[in-house]
Protein backbone atom coordinates (compact mmCIF):
# COMPACT_ATOMS: atom_id res chain seq x y z
CA UNK A 1 0.00 0.00 0.00
CA UNK A 2 1.52 3.31 -1.04
CA UNK A 3 1.23 6.25 1.31
CA UNK A 4 0.76 9.91 0.46
CA UNK A 5 2.80 11.12 3.45
CA UNK A 6 5.87 9.49 5.00
CA UNK A 7 7.41 10.32 8.37
CA UNK A 8 10.62 8.95 9.91
CA UNK A 9 11.73 8.90 13.52
CA UNK A 10 11.72 7.34 16.97
CA UNK A 11 8.70 6.37 19.03
CA UNK A 12 8.90 5.60 22.72
CA UNK A 13 6.73 4.39 25.53
CA UNK A 14 5.66 7.24 27.78
CA UNK A 15 5.13 6.54 31.47
CA UNK A 16 3.54 9.10 33.77
CA UNK A 17 2.26 9.05 37.37
CA UNK A 18 -1.47 9.76 37.77
CA UNK A 19 -3.03 12.67 39.65
CA UNK A 20 -0.07 15.07 39.45
CA UNK A 21 2.14 12.83 41.57
CA UNK A 22 5.88 13.34 41.35
CA UNK A 23 7.84 10.45 39.85
CA UNK A 24 9.45 9.65 43.19
CA UNK A 25 5.96 9.31 44.73
CA UNK A 26 4.64 7.00 42.00
CA UNK A 27 3.15 3.59 42.70
CA UNK A 28 1.65 3.17 39.23
CA UNK A 29 2.36 4.67 35.81
CA UNK A 30 0.03 5.50 32.92
CA UNK A 31 1.36 4.06 29.64
CA UNK A 32 1.11 5.88 26.31
CA UNK A 33 3.02 5.71 23.03
CA UNK A 34 4.51 8.79 21.43
CA UNK A 35 7.23 10.18 19.23
CA UNK A 36 7.26 13.38 17.21
CA UNK A 37 7.17 11.93 13.71
CA UNK A 38 4.70 9.18 14.57
CA UNK A 39 2.50 11.78 16.27
CA UNK A 40 2.46 13.81 13.05
CA UNK A 41 1.65 10.73 10.96
CA UNK A 42 -1.27 9.97 13.29
CA UNK A 43 -2.56 13.55 13.03
CA UNK A 44 -2.48 13.39 9.24
CA UNK A 45 -4.16 9.98 9.19
CA UNK A 46 -6.92 11.39 11.37
CA UNK A 47 -7.34 14.25 8.88
CA UNK A 48 -7.95 11.73 6.10
CA UNK A 49 -4.53 11.06 4.58
CA UNK A 50 -2.78 7.77 3.85
CA UNK A 51 0.33 7.94 6.01
CA UNK A 52 3.28 5.66 6.70
CA UNK A 53 5.84 5.82 9.50
CA UNK A 54 9.39 4.55 9.07
CA UNK A 55 11.38 3.53 12.14
CA UNK A 56 13.42 0.78 13.78
CA UNK A 57 11.92 -1.12 16.71
CA UNK A 58 13.05 -4.01 18.87
CA UNK A 59 11.50 -7.34 17.92
CA UNK A 60 9.88 -7.88 21.29
CA UNK A 61 6.50 -7.16 22.92
CA UNK A 62 7.38 -3.49 23.55
CA UNK A 63 8.29 -2.90 19.92
CA UNK A 64 5.11 -4.63 18.81
CA UNK A 65 3.09 -2.54 21.28
CA UNK A 66 4.32 0.63 19.55
CA UNK A 67 3.53 -0.77 16.08
CA UNK A 68 0.07 -1.83 17.28
CA UNK A 69 -0.65 1.72 18.48
CA UNK A 70 0.49 3.15 15.14
CA UNK A 71 -1.82 0.84 13.19
CA UNK A 72 -4.72 1.48 15.56
CA UNK A 73 -4.39 5.20 14.78
CA UNK A 74 -4.46 4.52 11.02
CA UNK A 75 -0.73 4.68 10.23
CA UNK A 76 0.95 2.17 7.90
CA UNK A 77 3.86 0.47 9.70
CA UNK A 78 4.98 -1.82 6.86
CA UNK A 79 8.33 -0.01 6.45
CA UNK A 80 9.33 -0.42 10.12
CA UNK A 81 12.55 -2.42 10.60
CA UNK A 82 12.83 -4.83 13.52
CA UNK A 83 15.99 -5.48 15.53
CA UNK A 84 16.74 -8.61 17.56
CA UNK A 85 19.20 -7.05 19.98
CA UNK A 86 18.31 -3.41 20.72
CA UNK A 87 15.86 -1.83 23.15
CA UNK A 88 12.92 0.55 23.00
CA UNK A 89 13.33 4.05 24.39
CA UNK A 90 11.22 5.18 27.34
CA UNK A 91 10.40 8.55 28.74
CA UNK A 92 8.85 9.49 32.05
CA UNK A 93 6.52 12.49 32.16
CA UNK A 94 5.75 14.28 35.43
CA UNK A 95 2.73 16.57 35.12
CA UNK A 96 3.19 19.85 36.97
CA UNK A 97 0.89 22.70 37.94
CA UNK A 98 1.86 26.34 38.47
CA UNK A 99 4.38 27.20 39.77
CA UNK A 100 5.85 23.69 39.15
CA UNK A 101 6.43 23.01 35.46
CA UNK A 102 5.89 19.61 33.89
CA UNK A 103 9.13 17.72 33.29
CA UNK A 104 10.50 14.78 31.31
CA UNK A 105 13.13 12.17 32.17
CA UNK A 106 14.50 10.24 29.17
CA UNK A 107 15.60 6.61 29.22
CA UNK A 108 16.34 6.16 25.53
CA UNK A 109 20.09 5.59 25.20
CA UNK A 110 20.92 2.63 22.99
CA UNK A 111 17.44 2.46 21.45
CA UNK A 112 16.90 0.47 18.27
CA UNK A 113 16.61 3.52 16.06
CA UNK A 114 19.84 5.04 17.39
CA UNK A 115 21.63 2.05 15.81
CA UNK A 116 19.99 2.51 12.39
CA UNK A 117 22.52 2.62 9.53
CA UNK A 118 22.45 4.02 5.98
CA UNK A 119 21.25 1.37 3.55
CA UNK A 120 18.86 -0.31 5.99
CA UNK A 121 15.77 1.44 4.58
CA UNK A 122 14.82 1.05 0.91
CA UNK A 123 13.89 4.71 0.51
CA UNK A 124 13.16 4.42 -3.22
CA UNK A 125 10.45 1.89 -2.36
CA UNK A 126 9.19 3.94 0.61
CA UNK A 127 8.69 7.05 -1.54
CA UNK A 128 6.82 5.35 -4.39
CA UNK A 129 3.57 7.29 -4.80
CA UNK A 130 4.40 9.67 -1.92
CA UNK A 131 3.86 13.44 -1.99
CA UNK A 132 5.35 14.56 1.33
CA UNK A 133 8.13 13.53 3.73
CA UNK A 134 8.37 14.83 7.29
CA UNK A 135 11.21 14.57 9.81
CA UNK A 136 12.28 16.46 12.92
CA UNK A 137 15.53 17.58 14.48
CA UNK A 138 15.13 14.91 17.16
CA UNK A 139 16.14 11.93 15.02
CA UNK A 140 19.55 13.31 13.96
CA UNK A 141 20.27 14.02 17.64
CA UNK A 142 20.04 10.34 18.58
CA UNK A 143 23.32 9.22 16.97
CA UNK A 144 25.70 9.96 14.11
CA UNK A 145 24.21 7.07 12.13
CA UNK A 146 20.64 8.29 12.74
CA UNK A 147 21.74 11.71 11.42
CA UNK A 148 23.25 10.03 8.36
CA UNK A 149 20.03 8.12 7.68
CA UNK A 150 17.98 11.32 8.06
CA UNK A 151 20.17 12.95 5.42
CA UNK A 152 19.93 9.84 3.23
CA UNK A 153 16.13 9.96 3.49
CA UNK A 154 15.87 13.67 2.65
CA UNK A 155 18.11 13.25 -0.40
CA UNK A 156 16.05 10.25 -1.56
CA UNK A 157 12.84 12.23 -1.08
CA UNK A 158 14.19 15.08 -3.21
CA UNK A 159 15.27 12.59 -5.89
CA UNK A 160 11.75 11.11 -5.89
CA UNK A 161 10.16 14.56 -6.30
CA UNK A 162 8.65 14.46 -2.80
CA UNK A 163 8.18 17.69 -0.83
CA UNK A 164 9.99 17.75 2.52
CA UNK A 165 9.43 19.37 5.90
CA UNK A 166 11.38 19.48 9.13
CA UNK A 167 10.23 20.45 12.61
CA UNK A 168 13.40 21.80 14.22
CA UNK A 169 12.39 20.47 17.68
CA UNK A 170 15.63 21.21 19.52
CA UNK A 171 16.14 18.96 22.55
CA UNK A 172 18.74 20.25 25.00
CA UNK A 173 18.92 16.85 26.72
CA UNK A 174 20.05 15.16 23.49
CA UNK A 175 22.76 17.45 22.06
CA UNK A 176 24.42 20.83 22.31
CA UNK A 177 23.35 23.89 20.34
CA UNK A 178 26.66 23.72 18.44
CA UNK A 179 26.13 20.08 17.42
CA UNK A 180 22.53 20.77 16.42
CA UNK A 181 23.46 23.89 14.45
CA UNK A 182 26.13 22.13 12.42
CA UNK A 183 24.01 19.08 11.58
CA UNK A 184 20.65 20.77 10.96
CA UNK A 185 22.15 23.62 8.91
CA UNK A 186 23.40 20.99 6.46
CA UNK A 187 19.98 19.31 6.29
CA UNK A 188 18.23 22.60 5.45
CA UNK A 189 19.41 22.35 1.83
CA UNK A 190 17.10 19.33 1.39
CA UNK A 191 14.13 20.92 3.19
CA UNK A 192 11.19 22.76 1.61
CA UNK A 193 9.27 23.76 4.75
CA UNK A 194 10.68 24.46 8.21
CA UNK A 195 8.49 24.34 11.30
CA UNK A 196 9.98 25.86 14.41
CA UNK A 197 9.80 28.37 17.26
CA UNK A 198 11.59 31.68 17.63
CA UNK A 199 13.49 30.24 20.61
CA UNK A 200 14.75 27.18 18.72
CA UNK A 201 15.90 29.25 15.74
CA UNK A 202 18.08 31.32 18.06
CA UNK A 203 19.49 28.27 19.85
CA UNK A 204 20.22 26.18 16.75
CA UNK A 205 21.05 28.76 14.07
CA UNK A 206 21.94 31.79 16.18
CA UNK A 207 19.37 33.86 14.27
CA UNK A 208 17.46 36.63 16.04
CA UNK A 209 15.20 39.44 14.83
CA UNK A 210 13.01 42.28 15.99
CA UNK A 211 9.99 39.92 16.02
CA UNK A 212 9.03 36.40 14.95
CA UNK A 213 8.11 37.58 11.44
CA UNK A 214 11.60 39.01 11.00
CA UNK A 215 13.10 35.76 12.30
CA UNK A 216 11.07 33.73 9.79
CA UNK A 217 12.24 35.94 6.94
CA UNK A 218 15.91 35.64 7.97
CA UNK A 219 15.75 31.84 8.26
CA UNK A 220 13.97 31.50 4.92
CA UNK A 221 16.57 33.70 3.21
CA UNK A 222 19.60 32.05 4.83
CA UNK A 223 18.60 28.52 3.84
CA UNK A 224 16.50 29.23 0.69
CA UNK A 225 13.43 27.66 2.29
CA UNK A 226 10.05 27.75 0.53
CA UNK A 227 8.07 28.13 3.77
CA UNK A 228 8.87 28.85 7.40
CA UNK A 229 6.14 28.26 10.00
CA UNK A 230 6.54 29.46 13.58
CA UNK A 231 4.34 28.50 16.53
CA UNK A 232 3.80 30.98 19.34
CA UNK A 233 2.90 29.99 22.88
CA UNK A 234 2.26 32.32 25.79
CA UNK A 235 2.05 30.36 29.01
CA UNK A 236 1.22 32.43 32.07
CA UNK A 237 -0.06 29.20 33.67
CA UNK A 238 0.96 25.56 33.18
CA UNK A 239 -2.57 24.53 32.18
CA UNK A 240 -3.83 27.61 30.35
CA UNK A 241 -1.96 29.04 27.36
CA UNK A 242 -2.48 31.27 24.34
CA UNK A 243 -1.60 29.42 21.14
CA UNK A 244 -1.16 30.68 17.59
CA UNK A 245 1.26 30.58 14.65
CA UNK A 246 2.37 32.20 11.43
CA UNK A 247 3.70 31.07 8.07
CA UNK A 248 6.16 33.00 5.91
CA UNK A 249 6.62 32.59 2.17
CA UNK A 250 8.41 34.88 -0.30
CA UNK A 251 8.05 38.04 1.76
CA UNK A 252 4.44 37.45 2.79
CA UNK A 253 3.35 36.60 6.34
CA UNK A 254 0.22 34.52 6.89
CA UNK A 255 -1.40 34.92 10.31
CA UNK A 256 -4.26 33.14 12.02
CA UNK A 257 -6.38 33.54 15.13
CA UNK A 258 -5.12 32.98 18.67
CA UNK A 259 -6.72 30.23 20.75
CA UNK A 260 -6.97 30.24 24.52
CA UNK A 261 -6.33 26.58 25.34
CA UNK A 262 -7.13 24.78 28.57
CA UNK A 263 -4.45 22.12 28.57
CA UNK A 264 -5.12 18.49 29.36
CA UNK A 265 -1.86 17.35 27.74
CA UNK A 266 0.42 19.58 25.68
CA UNK A 267 2.80 16.86 24.51
CA UNK A 268 2.37 16.33 20.80
CA UNK A 269 0.86 19.80 20.25
CA UNK A 270 3.67 20.90 17.94
CA UNK A 271 3.44 17.60 16.05
CA UNK A 272 -0.28 18.12 15.49
CA UNK A 273 0.48 21.65 14.26
CA UNK A 274 2.79 20.05 11.70
CA UNK A 275 -0.01 17.65 10.69
CA UNK A 276 -2.53 20.43 10.11
CA UNK A 277 0.04 22.55 8.31
CA UNK A 278 1.04 19.73 5.93
CA UNK A 279 -2.66 18.98 5.34
CA UNK A 280 -3.09 22.54 4.08
CA UNK A 281 0.21 22.72 2.20
CA UNK A 282 -0.77 19.68 0.15
CA UNK A 283 -3.57 21.83 -1.31
CA UNK A 284 -1.09 24.64 -2.05
CA UNK A 285 -3.00 27.06 0.21
CA UNK A 286 -0.63 28.64 2.76
CA UNK A 287 -3.41 30.41 4.67
CA UNK A 288 -5.36 27.17 4.98
CA UNK A 289 -2.17 25.44 6.13
CA UNK A 290 -1.48 27.76 9.06
CA UNK A 291 -5.20 27.93 9.97
CA UNK A 292 -5.45 24.13 10.08
CA UNK A 293 -2.11 23.78 11.86
CA UNK A 294 -3.09 26.06 14.73
CA UNK A 295 -6.68 24.75 15.01
CA UNK A 296 -5.66 21.08 14.95
CA UNK A 297 -3.05 21.64 17.63
CA UNK A 298 -5.42 23.76 19.72
CA UNK A 299 -7.78 20.78 19.91
CA UNK A 300 -4.88 18.40 20.63
CA UNK A 301 -4.13 20.31 23.85
CA UNK A 302 -7.42 18.95 25.20
CA UNK A 303 -6.62 15.27 24.53
CA UNK A 304 -4.57 12.97 26.81
CA UNK A 305 -1.53 11.30 25.28
CA UNK A 306 0.81 12.27 22.45
CA UNK A 307 -1.54 11.35 19.59
CA UNK A 308 -3.95 13.89 18.11
CA UNK A 309 -7.25 12.00 18.15
CA UNK A 310 -8.77 14.85 16.14
CA UNK A 311 -11.29 14.69 13.30
CA UNK A 312 -11.33 16.95 10.26
CA UNK A 313 -14.94 18.00 10.94
CA UNK A 314 -13.93 19.14 14.45
CA UNK A 315 -11.21 21.33 12.97
CA UNK A 316 -13.60 22.76 10.40
CA UNK A 317 -16.13 23.53 13.14
CA UNK A 318 -13.50 25.29 15.24
CA UNK A 319 -12.34 27.34 12.25
CA UNK A 320 -15.95 28.42 11.71
CA UNK A 321 -16.13 29.60 15.32
CA UNK A 322 -17.62 26.53 17.00
CA UNK A 323 -18.53 27.12 20.65
CA UNK A 324 -18.12 25.19 23.89
CA UNK A 325 -21.72 24.04 24.42
CA UNK A 326 -22.17 20.29 24.84
CA UNK A 327 -22.53 18.58 21.46
CA UNK A 328 -25.66 16.42 21.69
Amino acid sequence: MSAEIITFGEAMIRLSPPNFLRLEQARSLDLRVGGAELNTAVGLARLGHKTAWVSRLPDNPLGRLVANHAREAGVNDSHVIYSKDDRLGLYFLEFGAAPRASSVVYDRKGSAIAAIQPGMVAWDKVFQGAKWFHVTGITPALSASAAAVTKEALIAARKAGVQTSMDLNYRVKLWSTQEAGKCLSELMQYTNALITTEEDVEKVFGITGKDYEDVAAKVAEKFSLDIVAITLRENPLVWKNSWTGIAYQKGKVYKTRTYEVEIVDRLGAGDSFAAGLIHGLLTGDIQKAVDWGVATSAIKHSIPGDFAWVRADEVESLLKGGGLRISR
